[in-house]
């Protein structure tokens, strides 16, 4: 069995804000990464993400960027030696709304796996769910 998953959000909002919200590491600060994104999610870099609430910085690497329809990223899972995928892909639903849907990947089949699968799937989930608020309404649903 594959460890994987899939979460969606439909946001309020034209594919290009939702996917700016995202990119910019200045916007994914503002209601994601409370601690801090070291950059723009370019294709074959390397950001730095921190979050408040946890402690440490995650190195996350970008392996592919279309603008205003997918992101790929790798990072590491639950502090393991090996990295999971996570894709997240934009898709116009007309001119004023988007779907936003994020997978992830890659785990070890194991139990450590799995339970890191499912922390990360409401991770994910609270993230499109905190994006939708932000770039609908302006606010921070984890402050």
């Amino acid at each position: 069995m594959q460890l994987k998953f899939e979460v969606q959000t439909k946001i309020h909002k034209p594919v290009s804000e939702v996917f700016d919200a995202v990119y910019d590491p200045k916007k994914l600060s503002g209601y994601f990464t409370t601690g801090g994104a070291s950059g723009p999610l370019k294709e074959g870099s390397t950001v730095m993400w921190e979050f408040a609430d946890y402690p440490g910085a995650f190195p996350v690497e970008v392996k592919r960027v279309v603008k205003d329809k997918q992101i790929v990223l790798e990072w590491q899972a639950a502090k393991d030696n090996y990295n999971t995928k996570v894709e997240m892909n934009f898709e116009p639903l007309d001119a004023k709304s988007t779907l936003i849907k994020i997978s992830e990947s890659g785990w070890h089949e194991n139990e450590k796996g799995l339970k890191s699968s499912y922390d990360n799937c409401g991770g994910w989930m609270h993230m499109s769910c905190c994006l939708k608020a932000y770039v609908e309404y302006g606010i921070n649903l984890r402050n």
